[in-house]
């Protein structure tokens, strides 16, 4: 499915509030001060990064956005299950990330 139309379907659970964050994304958001509407905000205006069809624990993709106080979030969630799942969120960071959308590889 192109990216395009995958972001498309995660806009639409979240303004039809179908919406779950796991337990480690609400322990990572506690640690890192992200609230829920930092994670609705950046995921609205984002752009998903990377894809990851095949993985392991089922299909998801990382989305990089941002929130109204312009604060880069990185949003991995599920993207073939009928309701959005946040798996872990996270501010982009040095030494991993060079900016929010480039790895320091």
């Amino acid at each position: 499915m192109p990216y395009q139309e995958i972001i498309e379907l995660i806009r639409q659970n979240i303004n039809s509030n179908d919406l779950r964050f796991t337990l480690h994304a609400q322990s990572r958001m506690e640690e890192e001060n992200i609230r829920p509407k930092d994670v609705i905000e950046a995921m609205l205006n984002g752009l998903i990064l990377e894809n990851y069809p095949e993985h392991k624990r089922g299909p998801c993709c990382l989305v990089c956005g941002y929130t109204k106080e312009n604060r880069p979030l990185h949003i991995v969630c599920t993207t073939s299950l009928s309701s959005t799942i946040i798996i872990t969120v996270y501010e982009p960071k040095m030494p991993k990330f060079l900016s929010p959308t480039k790895r320091n590889i």
